[in-house]
């Protein structure tokens, strides 16, 4: 038997006033002229969306979600360049703290996938070393979170740059450079327009990263349509994580958008899926990617209610049988 457990993204549709990337822009900082008024505004801002994330998580609890990504823009600026001598963990300690231990006592995975602009294969140095300045803000937050961060970061390959073999070897290329704290927290993704889950296991084997599986780019984008063949080595992946293999669910909006994320989760392509994979695992988690958040992952599991190949565990949770 295979347990299936939902998770969503970063906002919730449910909550009124509770968004956790409330944010301020560089030029509104400059507006405020005493500057360590302007850092204290910064990081009243980042208190305030750590708290939501609380609150957000205090939700999830009660409706029984027990998988939950993290927004990466929980502290606006952190690492601009006008502010690095800004000890910004410092006064949010305490919060992040709060938010670890809440997430452990609930059983409740959380994780993060940063912007598109952390891109490992750029051949570009600023960029690069940029991206890496951002991982290490995501692992400083997880281990103020006193959460492990192994595997708890997705990441896309990165650019295309039109030359796919020499931006998989650059990948490799610079993913020496990335510290090995850092790289244990990655995760690869394929996706949906430059790397096909071929491309990704690629670096996967070759680098020991588990690979997130995202079914709706692989049918957007794809050398081979039958995944399937793909998938024993996925799982293999995933074979010295101390977490559930995890995957991405997303529906197209529509044939001509087919790339663009719906509102919700369209079931039957969903269970297409899972009637693939039944039984070669015993556990994954599925992050829901659907512009209606939360309340995509509870229309989902009203469908899955109807469905007598399933048995409901609790309010995101079910099994195969």
């Amino acid at each position: 038997m295979t347990v299936v457990r939902l998770g969503y993204v970063a906002m919730s549709m449910e909550l009124q006033n509770a968004s956790p990337s409330q944010t301020m822009t560089f030029a509104q900082f400059q507006k405020i002229r005493d500057r360590e008024a302007a850092i204290r505004k910064l990081e009243r801002i980042a208190i305030s969306n750590l708290e939501h994330t609380l609150r957000l998580l205090r939700h999830n609890a009660f409706s029984d979600i027990h998988f939950y990504r993290l927004t990466s823009r929980l502290i606006p600026l952190a690492n601009h360049e006008e502010l690095l001598d800004w000890d910004y963990m410092k006064p949010l300690k305490k919060k992040l703290l709060e938010v670890g231990e809440f997430a452990k006592k609930n059983d409740m995975r959380i994780d993060f996938h940063p912007d598109h602009f952390v891109v490992i294969n750029s051949d570009k140095k600023d960029v690069l070393k940029n991206s890496i300045k951002t991982l290490k803000l995501h692992y400083m937050l997880l281990k103020n979170m006193e959460i492990d961060p192994e595997h708890r970061c997705v990441l896309h390959v990165g650019g295309n740059y039109k030359e796919t073999d020499k931006s998989l070897e650059r990948f490799v290329e610079n993913w020496m450079v990335v510290p090995s704290s850092i790289q244990k927290m990655i995760m690869l993704e394929n996706d949906d327009t430059s790397f096909t889950v071929d491309d990704t296991l690629y670096l996967c084997e070759k680098l020991g990263i588990p690979l997130v599986f995202d079914y709706h780019h692989h049918l957007a984008h794809h050398r081979n349509e039958k995944w399937q063949e793909n998938w024993e080595r996925i799982v293999t992946t995933w074979k010295d994580s101390p977490l559930p293999i995890k995957m991405h669910i997303s529906s197209p909006k529509n044939e001509q958008e087919f790339r663009h994320h719906a509102d919700y989760i369209d079931s039957d392509m969903f269970f297409r899926f899972l009637k693939e994979i039944k039984g070669t695992v015993s556990q994954i988690d599925c992050m829901i990617e659907a512009k209606m958040k939360d309340q995509a992952l509870f229309k989902l599991m009203e469908d899955v209610e109807k469905r007598n190949d399933i048995e409901i565990m609790d309010g995101s949770s079910f099994r195969l049988v």
